[in-house]
């Protein structure tokens, strides 16, 4: 999908982790309780903690009477979501306080309920090393449960959203907001079916949509809420690429994953730091990471401020934008989301479409072709190959042939043309096809094709790009 821009991670480790995070940076990420305190002295938000059980005697001193209806309970050195409970009381503020210690019962982010019995035996788990990264005994935090901004209430109905960040030499490069599905449980993990949102870096706005679970697929609405997932305004959206970058030089890890959620009363807040982030977020951008991050090499970024606003020229919409103010037209890159509607006119069908200038016309493969509905015609012209030996005027002719005689069955049929390569001579059906590109309708004669094995099943020629600029620096 992206080409030689995709970082992988051996490439990851070898390039950017090993030679740009300390074993004392890693260390530091890992440790939840030491980071959240460097970030809170050096004036970063983040939510704050209730309490700490570090070993039995702090637990058997414990006052659980302390902890409110909300709270978040996890392990300091805990990875993947693991050993991570989100817990609500359904109980009034005096209810509550009037309710024995024994009595007291949370709601998980999954509606399950938990005791107090359960939680004293989830937090032993934890000191006890069941969730750590070596196994090793562990710390058991309490932190202020973060209360979800009204801006996604509409959005996403369980679960807090958070918003991922991979900042690198002071400039947040990329960035994808996750959000929490009833799939998921009420938690941001696109390993566990939330979805993956890409964000344009210059405008905190939405650009593509992708779920995993059960497979991966882009989507343009929530699965639970049925709200559009792309054009959606992330707020304080300057605050958290400046959050990004002061926690990289508070913390000293060079190649930076945050995880950053927005309170309704706070604000962004950081919730982890990462110093082995993963590399989904360039599905969510449909956009690899590596040639971003080489842009970035190098530059001698010295405050904040020039790094907020290196990643908004480099990596935000507004130069394509500034194009499209100026000629009124509309900038394409080499790849961009098509949306095809079928031979009935009732579904349109999202692909992912190579813009090539180099070809005259619009063409989709055999497989796009059937799905559309045009299942039998693609059948038909299986049986109509022609022999590599004819001359171009007698290919000509068999196709002009072909044409009347499949005219008479097939309505949907307006040419057919021939195509002579390396796999020999063949026969193309054409039909008159509706599809949609950067919100432009287009009603195009596109000729169907074997694609096997290659990356796009369509290719918008530039018969059909009338109106549109193309700039081949922003191929997917």
């Amino acid at each position: 999908m992206f080409g030689s821009t995709i970082l992988g991670m051996n490439e990851r480790n070898l390039k950017y982790i090993r030679p740009h995070n300390s074993r004392r940076a890693i260390r530091l990420a890992d440790d939840k309780l030491a980071s959240k305190r460097l970030l809170k002295q050096t004036g970063i938000k983040a939510p704050r903690f209730y309490g700490v059980i570090a070993d039995v005697k702090d637990f058997e001193q414990f006052d659980w009477d302390k902890l409110p209806r909300s709270f978040v309970l996890k392990p300091n050195l805990g990875f993947g979501g693991g050993g991570i409970v989100i817990l609500r009381s359904k109980l009034k503020k005096k209810q509550f306080s009037r309710t024995s210690l024994k009595r007291r019962e949370w709601t998980k982010s999954d509606g399950s309920i938990i005791t107090f019995d359960d939680l004293k035996a989830h937090v032993l788990d934890i000191i006890d090393g069941t969730f750590s990264l070596s196994g090793v005994p562990d710390i058991a935090l309490f932190e202020r449960k973060i209360v979800r901004h009204v801006a996604f209430r509409g959005m996403s109905r369980r679960g807090v959203p958070d918003i991922r960040l991979i900042v690198y030499n002071k400039v947040p490069v990329m960035a994808m907001l996750r959000l929490p599905t009833e799939r998921s449980k009420g938690r941001a993990n696109l390993f566990q079916g939330a979805i993956g949102v890409g964000v344009d870096a210059a405008t905190g706005v939405t650009t593509h949509a992708i779920i995993k679970a059960p497979y991966r697929q882009i989507i343009e609405k929530h699965p639970d809420s049925k709200k559009d997932l792309v054009g959606f305004q992330i707020p304080f959206w300057d605050e958290i690429l400046t959050m990004s970058i002061e926690a990289q030089i508070a913390t000293n890890i060079g190649f930076l994953g945050i995880d950053i959620a927005i309170d309704n009363k706070y604000g962004p807040e950081v919730l982890e730091l990462n110093a082995r982030p993963g590399l989904e977020i360039q599905v969510a951008n449909l956009e690899g990471l590596g040639k971003r991050l080489e842009r970035v090499d190098g530059l001698k970024i010295q405050t904040v401020d020039k790094g907020v606003n290196v990643a908004k020229e480099l990596f935000g919409g507004d130069i394509a934008r500034r194009v499209e103010e100026v000629s009124g037209k509309k900038v394409l890159g080499t790849a961009e989301r098509v949306k095809v509607l079928n031979k009935k006119g009732t579904r349109k069908f999202p692909v992912e479409a190579k813009i090539d200038t180099g070809a005259d016309s619009t063409s989709i493969s055999v497989e796009l072709a059937k799905k559309l509905g045009y299942k039998d015609l693609v059948k038909a012209m299986d049986n109509r190959q022609l022999d590599l030996s004819l001359s171009d005027k007698e290919a000509l002719r068999a196709a002009k042939k072909a044409k009347q005689e499949l005219k008479k069955e097939y309505k949907d049929l307006v040419d057919v043309t021939f195509i002579r390569s390396g796999n020999g001579l063949t026969l193309r059906p054409c039909v008159n096809l509706t599809f949609y590109i950067s919100g432009e309708k287009r009603i195009a004669m596109v000729n169907m094709t074997e694609r096997e094995g290659l990356k796009y099943s369509m290719i918008v020629g530039k018969n059909d790009l009338k109106n549109f600029l193309v700039d081949p620096q922003t191929g997917k």
